[in-house]
């Protein structure tokens, strides 16, 4: 594999998710963004449940110590899950914990072990936090490493993952390249793998591969079909990003290709797309504050914040509020409008 995601890892004009809600606000609605919490040791997921409750993910230092934390509105944090997997790889990367997702009551945390579930209607804020130890994560990563792919990585990294329209979880490997699906009852299968790019530039500088993997990261469902952001591997070139659309039966096609290293996409319930790009990655790795969260909309982008310090997930709450997570800063940031 060419390339692993880093420690990484709206403003709806739109209804959220399956479009049950109607959080459309005015597109000249300009919004603003606070500092909620700082701190936080290598974020990556937010998310918030049916109460409104927000949640996030730490990757930690590499020591066994990522964490899932709630954060109150007043800024503070209050440890969930502590303890969980963290190991900073040779190449200074760290295997951790990614993204998270509350649906039906119950929390879905994604880590390097496995998924971890957590029945949040038996936890109240303040509770003492739950050692990962005494838990026992689902290992969906030995399903697709064991899976014949065409284009076989031999890797498995589930980062992000959505809920489908038939109960089942739908997750994006960012290291098998695929999208795996798991069904209510636990049955695991591949929908699809995310084809790589040819290289535009194959001679450099830098000289790269012919062919470039495509990195899905973020995955949301719209009431229709999903669509996956995707993070192209090296050379990362710029502008040549994709966001994919994917119907129930895994085919995919091209929505849009004109971005710089996504990691999340949110549904703006009009048939277009909040992007979020981690950062333009320069002559010596990621660029700080290069981040940008734009409007997708086919044949054109509009943007709605640029100068970003490498973001990595985006949470739309309602038609005023909204969160993301900074890895350059270590924040957890609130958006209203």
């Amino acid at each position: 594999m060419q390339y692993k995601l880093p420690v990484l890892a709206l403003f709806l004009t739109g209804s959220l998710l399956t479009g049950c809600q109607d959080h459309r606000i005015p597109t000249a609605v300009q919004p603003t963004i606070t500092t909620l919490t700082t701190g936080l040791i290598a974020p990556i997921g937010v998310e918030t449940d049916a109460s409104g409750r927000i949640f996030v993910t730490e990757q930690g230092t590499g020591n066994n110590d990522a964490r899932v934390l709630e954060i109150t509105p007043d800024g503070k944090t209050h440890p969930l899950i502590t303890g969980m997997y963290s190991f900073k790889r040779p190449d200074g990367e760290l295997d951790a914990t990614d993204h998270l997702l509350a649906a039906n009551g119950m929390l879905y945390v994604l880590n390097a072990k496995g998924l971890y579930t957590l029945d949040l209607t038996s936890f109240k804020t303040g509770d003492a936090p739950i050692p990962a130890s005494s838990m026992t994560p689902e290992n969906i990563q030995k399903f697709v490493i064991d899976y014949a792919f065409t284009e076989d990585t031999g890797e498995s990294h589930l980062y992000n993952m959505t809920l489908g329209p038939d109960g089942a979880l739908y997750f994006s490997d960012a290291a098998a390249n695929a999208i795996i699906r798991r069904s209510k009852t636990g049955q695991l299968s591949v929908v699809t793998a995310v084809p790589g790019i040819a290289n535009p530039n194959p001679a450099g500088p830098p000289p790269g591969p012919p062919v470039i993997e495509s990195v899905p990261t973020g995955i949301t469902y719209d009431g229709k079909q999903f669509a996956i952001s995707t993070l192209l591997g090296f050379p990362f070139p710029a502008g040549k990003a994709l966001i994919y659309q994917m119907d129930l039966t895994g085919k995919l096609r091209v929505f849009q290709q004109t971005f710089n290293s996504l990691v999340d996409i949110e549904n703006d319930g009009n048939g277009n797309y909040l992007a979020l790009e981690f950062a333009v990655f320069g002559p010596t790795g990621f660029t700080p504050k290069t981040g940008r969260l734009l409007r997708a909309k086919g044949s054109s982008s509009d943007i709605i914040f640029d100068a970003l310090n490498m973001p990595t997930d985006l949470k739309v709450v309602d038609s005023h509020t909204a969160y993301l997570t900074s890895l350059g800063d270590g924040t957890l940031v609130k958006i209203t409008f």
